[in-house]
């Protein structure tokens, strides 16, 4: 399976909290075979630690260095909160991508996310669309090799 599937792209959420928008990225990928479920407590320990909100309405919650054994295989989720989830300091986010990695496959996808957050237009686009599967082929693309 891909590192980012169309069944680990959840559309339309609510939340209640960050919290919230966390265990449900987590669930994506404990339903989908990519983590043990004790991955996402990692995930939610994560956060007290250290804020994953990278700006422009984006948050990336991982598990920590302790939960790599509840990693089955590489997988990222998304869940989109059109309405937003307050992540920090009234910083929102729309966009909740799980992160669950055992070696470096998923940088091809953080490089696109990258790009995604730069572009603020997409990034409000990927917020809003109805369509999976728009936002799986924004965060897919191949990369230029420079």
């Amino acid at each position: 399976m891909a590192i980012l599937a169309i069944e680990r792209i959840q559309l339309q959420a609510t939340a209640v909290d960050k919290a919230d928008a966390i265990r449900q990225a987590g669930k994506l990928l404990v339903d989908s075979g990519c983590v043990k479920a004790g991955y996402v407590d990692g995930m939610l320990a994560r956060e007290e630690t250290m804020s994953t909100y990278l700006g422009n309405g984006v948050s990336i919650p991982h598990g920590q260095y302790d939960n790599r054994e509840d990693i089955l295989q590489t997988g990222i989720s998304v869940l989109q909160i059109p309405a937003g989830v307050e992540w920090e300091d009234g910083e929102k986010a729309y966009l909740i991508i799980g992160i669950a990695a055992s070696s470096d496959e998923h940088i091809g996808v953080l490089s696109n996310l990258a790009e995604v957050i730069e572009d603020e237009e997409l990034t409000l686009t990927l917020s809003q669309t109805t369509d999976a599967a728009l936002v799986l082929a924004e965060l897919s693309k191949e990369q230029p090799v420079e």
